[in-house]
């Protein structure tokens, strides 16, 4: 009977489509459930301690993934995935060492895409924030340049003028202290680095610093054997039909840096579709969603890029599509600039009444995670503000990003909210459909000034 009353709505008018579910499931319904179901926060335990970081790639993001795709059909929910390719890249014993006026291996990892190099050896040069100003001068021959913490440009930028300049490699001091590193990547589309480029700690990259300012000569010696190399990978999408077409896009990125275990970045995301997937099987819901886990983005939104530009949603885009990288406890949920949706964002939080999100509905453009590629292809997103502890968000991108610095309790609650929200959006009647056209996309970024950062990053569509 279900699949009959399924097939005979689907030759009703259109206009009824949309027409209000009776018994339908309701997001505080679905927010109740969520927060009481243990079971994504122990699946994403053993994921993180069964594989550890899953980079693009490498064997432990493969057999993560067969875990995932074995969890959901334990639900009875068909993954599929979405296989492209992409420039991989994988690192190897990339050593750094000071050699004077203090000789000490130093703790440092090579960035994402540099090439073997060396061993080669040369005088440290202080080049700031990296910015041109700092190039407007001679190097010795043989420079390495230390830069950093926070940089005039992306690191492909400061790579080009050190090479231009003559320098033979670079050191990026990291943006805090306590001996962490910044795993990263050294561009969005592959590209091998000009030089090599390594993140070093706040606590060396200062000492080298202070030595400089004394006129005290520094040399340090290195040896890159990180590589590239052409890969195949996939996204793995479900897909919870509704009576209409239109579709809910929930997504997050299932890859991570390999030096922790990638537990907040983005593990916790991971487990926040699984506990969509979870409350969402056997509902009945107006909007199909589609919950699609990402991979390739920290080396370049490889996954989403493919996904909107030549997979699935090329075809079909998705009404809305909200993305999940790093989402804590929501205290806001952002428009993304999109004032049409400041109405059905607006009362969904009303609803919640003392649940209601502490800072409301805001509506700011940003760019830099799996939702750029939908936002320049005309696709509304929402994102939220949901911060995660200092304490715990700062080891992200190094060996500290391990389960134990997320609680079950951070899981759920985040999870909970965002599962109310994408209901709300597959059941509303008047949510706003059809992607933008490009001058309206345009328009949108210009005014959130996000135009030169999307330029560097070779998205600039307009």
């Amino acid at each position: 009977m279900k699949n009959l009353q399924k097939l005979i709505i689907g030759g009703i008018a259109l206009t009824l489509s949309l027409t209000p579910l009776v018994g339908a499931i309701t997001p505080a319904e679905v927010a109740a459930r969520v927060a009481t179901d243990d079971v994504t926060v122990k699946f994403l335990e053993m994921l993180c301690d069964d594989h550890g970081g899953r980079l693009t790639g490498h064997p432990a993001n493969e057999a993560a993934m067969v875990d995932l795709e074995a969890a959901l059909r334990e639900l009875d929910l068909n993954p599929t995935r979405e296989n492209f390719p992409m420039r991989g890249w994988v690192r190897a014993d990339d050593t750094l060492t000071m050699n004077g006026p203090v000789t000490r291996e130093m703790r440092a990892i090579g960035i994402g895409y540099i090439e073997p190099t060396g061993p080669i050896a040369g005088p440290v040069v202080d080049l700031g924030a990296g910015g041109p100003e700092a190039f407007e001068r001679d190097f010795p021959a043989g420079a390495i340049g230390l830069f950093g913490p926070s940089a005039k440009g992306r690191t492909d930028e400061v790579s080009a003028r050190a090479v231009e300049h003559g320098l033979s490699a670079l050191m990026f001091i990291n943006r805090v202290g306590g001996g962490q590193l910044l795993a990263r990547t050294g561009g969005f589309h592959g590209e091998s680095l000009p030089l090599p480029v390594y993140s070093i700690t706040q606590e060396e990259g200062f000492w080298m610093r202070r030595l400089i300012v004394r006129d005290v000569a520094v040399e340090v010696g290195l040896q890159a054997r990180s590589y590239t190399k052409p890969i195949e990978t996939s996204n793995l999408r479900v897909r919870i039909p509704g009576r209409s077409k239109e579709t809910v896009l929930v997504g997050a990125h299932f890859d991570s840096w390999d030096q922790g275990q990638g537990a907040i970045d983005n593990g916790l995301g991971i487990a926040q579709l699984l506990a969509i997937a979870r409350v969402l099987r056997d509902e009945e819901l107006e909007r199909t969603v589609e919950l699609v886990w990402y991979n390739g983005e920290e080396q370049g939104l490889w996954g989403s890029r493919y996904a909107i530009e030549s997979g699935v949603d090329a075809k079909n885009p998705p009404v809305v599509m909200l993305n999940l990288d790093m989402v804590g406890v929501p205290i806001a949920v952002n428009a993304m600039g999109h004032d049409d949706l400041l109405p059905v964002l607006e009362r969904w939080n009303s609803s919640r009444g003392d649940a209601a999100l502490e800072q409301g509905v805001q509506n700011k453009s940003w760019v830099a995670s799996d939702h750029t590629p939908y936002q320049v292809n005309g696709v509304r997103i929402i994102t939220f503000n949901a911060p995660i502890d200092h304490d715990s968000v700062r080891y992200y991108h190094d060996f500290g990003d391990t389960y134990d610095k997320l609680t079950p309790e951070l899981i759920k609650d985040s999870a909970a909210t965002i599962a109310s929200l994408v209901v709300e959006l597959a059941q509303v009647a008047d949510l706003p459909t059809g992607t933008l056209p490009p001058a309206e996309v345009e328009a949108l970024l210009l005014k959130a000034k996000l135009d030169s950062r999307l330029k560097a990053t070779g998205m600039w569509k307009f």
